[in-house]
C-alpha cells in the first residue's frame, strides 16, 4: 500500500512537470522587467481663474507695477470674467478689432505693394509689444497692461503713414484738427462697433490713459477725464521707447533690404558701427546673417539700457507705488545720457538717408494727392460714402465723419477707391 502511494505520487509529479511550458531550444533568457512605477493621479486640477491670477500679480509684480485688480475700470460697468484679467481682456479686445487687422495694409515706411517682407504698422506693433513685454517683465511691471497699449498705440493711423497723417491734418485744420494717437482713442471709445450696450470696446481707463499719453509731451494736453499734468503708470510710459527701439532697428534693417541705404554709409553711426564690428569679430559672412545679427546686438543693448537707467530712476526718486509714479512730477522710464545721445545720431541717420529718400518722398507725394482727392470728392457729395457711414454725419458732422472713413483706410483700399472715383473705367 505504501509502495503504491508512492509510485502514484513520482508519477502525478512526472504528469505536473511535463504540462508546463518548455523553453524553445536556443531561446534567450531574460529577466523580467521591473514594475513601472506610475505617479500618482491628483484627485483635483488647480484652475488659475482671474483671481488666482490677481493674487500671483500681487506677489510678483514691483510696488509700482499696475495690478489689474486695482484698475479704475470701465466707463460702461461690465461683470469681470471668470478666467481673464482686466487688461488680458482689454487686449483680446484690441487684437480682435477691425482697426487691428487693417493694420496689416497700412504703411510703415514702405506701401504695402513695394514687397511683402518689409514691416507694416501690424508687424510694427507686433515686434514693439514683444519688446515691451520683455522691459516689463524685467521691471516688475504689469506685462498685459504693458501689450495691450503697445499693440493698440498705432490704431488711429491714416494710410500712407505719417504721410497721410500730414496731410490729414492740413485738411480738418478748421474741423478740429487730426492727430493719430488721439484718432486712436477715438477708434477704441467710439468708432469700433462690436457690442450692443455701448460704443467702442469700454476699454478700462488706464489703457485708455496710457494711449492718449503715452508720448511725454501728452501729458498736460490729456483731455480732464485723463488726469492732465499728471504722469500715466510705468507701462505706459514704456511705450514711446519701445515703440521707438522697434521702428529704430526694423527700418535699419528694410533699409539695407530695400538699397537705399548701404552698411559702409551707416557705419558712419557708432551704434550701428560698434554692433557690425562685433558680429563680423565671430566670423559671421552670411550678409543677411550679418545684418539680422546686428540688428540683434542693437536692440539688446538698447533694452538693457533702459531697463538699467529706468530701475535707477526708480530708485533715485524713492517711488512704492503708482499713486508715487504718478506724482513724480517727471518720467521715470528712459534712457541714459550717452545712450540718448548714441539713439539720437541713428535717427538722425535714418531721417537724412531713408525718411528722405527720393522713393520714400515721390510715394509720400503720391498719397498726398490720394487723400486730397479723396477727401473734397467725399465733401462736394456725402452721398458718395456708404449708407452706414452717411448717417453718422449728423451725430459728428460731415468733416469729422470723413476723416475718420478715410483715416480707417488701408493703402490699398484708398488707392482702390481713388480709382473708382476718378477713373471712369473702373466699376463703382
Amino acid at each position: 500500500m505504501i509502495r503504491t502511494r508512492s509510485r502514484t505520487r513520482r508519477r502525478t509529479q512526472r504528469r505536473t512537470q511535463s504540462s508546463r511550458p518548455r523553453p524553445l531550444r536556443g531561446a534567450i533568457h531574460r529577466k523580467a522587467a521591473p514594475p513601472v512605477e506610475r505617479e500618482p493621479t491628483p484627485t483635483a486640477l488647480l484652475l488659475v481663474d482671474r483671481r488666482a491670477q490677481e493674487q500671483r500679480e500681487d506677489a510678483q509684480l514691483a510696488p509700482y507695477g499696475m495690478r489689474s485688480s486695482r484698475s479704475r475700470g470701465r466707463r460702461y460697468p461690465e461683470e469681470e470674467h471668470p478666467l481673464r484679467t482686466c487688461y488680458q481682456r482689454d487686449r483680446d479686445r484690441v487684437i480682435h478689432s477691425s482697426s487691428f487687422r487693417r493694420l496689416e495694409y497700412k504703411t510703415q515706411v514702405f506701401v504695402n505693394h513695394e514687397g511683402d517682407n518689409y514691416r507694416t504698422r501690424l508687424t510694427h506693433s507686433l515686434e514693439g509689444a514683444q519688446i515691451g513685454r520683455t522691459v516689463a517683465r524685467a521691471l516688475g511691471l504689469n506685462e498685459e497692461l504693458t501689450e495691450v497699449l503697445v499693440l493698440g498705440h498705432d490704431l488711429g493711423h491714416t494710410p500712407f503713414g505719417h504721410s497721410g497723417e500730414r496731410v490729414m491734418d492740413e485738411l480738418m485744420k478748421e474741423h478740429g484738427g487730426f492727430e493719430h494717437n488721439r484718432q486712436t482713442l477715438r477708434i477704441l471709445e467710439v468708432l469700433e462697433e462690436r457690442y450692443p450696450g455701448f460704443p467702442g470696446l469700454n476699454l478700462t481707463w488706464e489703457v485708455r490713459e496710457g494711449m492718449i499719453k503715452h508720448r511725454p509731451d501728452a501729458d498736460a494736453i490729456a483731455p480732464a477725464e485723463y488726469a492732465p499734468g499728471e504722469a500715466p503708470t510705468l507701462e505706459a510710459q514704456l511705450v514711446d521707447v519701445v515703440d521707438e527701439i522697434a521702428y529704430n532697428n526694423h527700418d535699419i534693417d528694410d533699409g539695407l533690404t530695400s538699397g537705399m541705404i548701404t552698411v559702409e554709409q551707416i557705419c558712419a553711426v557708432p551704434l550701428f558701427r560698434e554692433a557690425h564690428e562685433s558680429v563680423l569679430a565671430q566670423g559671421n559672412a552670411d550678409d543677411r546673417v550679418l545684418r539680422h545679427q546686428v540688428v540683434r546686438r542693437i536692440i539688446n543693448r538698447c533694452t538693457e539700457d533702459l531697463i538699467g537707467t529706468t530701475l535707477r530712476n526708480l530708485q533715485g526718486a524713492k517711488v512704492g507705488s503708482v499713486e508715487e509714479v504718478r506724482r513724480a512730477g517727471r518720467r521715470l522710464v528712459g534712457y541714459s545720457k550717452e545712450m540718448t545721445a548714441a539713439v539720437r545720431e541713428l535717427k538722425e541717420f535714418l531721417l537724412r538717408n531713408m525718411y528722405r529718400h527720393y522713393r520714400v518722398v515721390r510715394m509720400g507725394d503720391k498719397a498726398g494727392r490720394i487723400l486730397r482727392d479723396l477727401f473734397q470728392s467725399y465733401v462736394s457729395e456725402p452721398r458718395q460714402l456708404p449708407p452706414h457711414t452717411q448717417e453718422l454725419i449728423e451725430r459728428d458732422g460731415v468733416h469729422r465723419v470723413i476723416c475718420d472713413y478715410i483715416a480707417g483706410m488701408t493703402d490699398r483700399f484708398a488707392v482702390d477707391e481713388h480709382r473708382k472715383l476718378f477713373d471712369p473705367t473702373v466699376r463703382v
